[in-house]
């Protein structure tokens, strides 16, 4: 096998880059690109705390050390749902919507110079082989649990 030639080896290095690109640049802000992706996720409705782990791929216990690090910053807060006091809502204090206002202009930024790149139709086949690949990966997953 020839590794260079495996969709994982091309998924892998994209994200990977990507992922060192989007550190140093929350590095700026004095964040990690972690942090900087559960900004994004919340938005102003709140979002329950048990939703936020599946969106990034963290476990529980990961996300839980994130949040507590991004309230001890003043960049979030807890609030108990109105209708179900079981559930927990995590919501964006003033600094941090005002950080996810910034990192949104950085994620703008770079898929803007993107798209001057790609035309629309090396969109949509991106877009639809990401698809492909997701639902294989997701087929695999089934065959894996059962």
């Amino acid at each position: 096998m020839i590794v260079d030639e495996t969709v994982d080896y091309h998924l892998r290095s994209t994200l990977f880059t990507m992922r060192r690109m989007y550190n140093l640049m929350a590095q700026e802000f004095g964040i990690t690109q972690g942090i900087g992706y559960a900004l994004i996720n919340i938005g102003d409705e709140g979002i329950p705390a048990t939703k936020i782990a599946p969106l990034m791929g963290m476990t529980s216990s990961s996300l839980s050390r994130m949040l507590k690090n991004m309230e001890d910053n003043g960049y979030i807060f807890r609030k108990q749902d109105s209708e179900d006091r079981r559930i927990v809502k995590i919501f964006l204090s003033f600094d941090g919507k005002a950080l996810k206002k910034k990192i949104e202009t950085v994620v703008l930024d770079f898929n803007t110079k993107l798209f001057q790149r790609l035309s629309k139709n090396e969109l949509k086949a991106f877009e639809k082989v990401n698809s492909i690949i997701k639902e294989e990966a997701k087929s695999e997953i089934e065959k894996l649990r059962n």
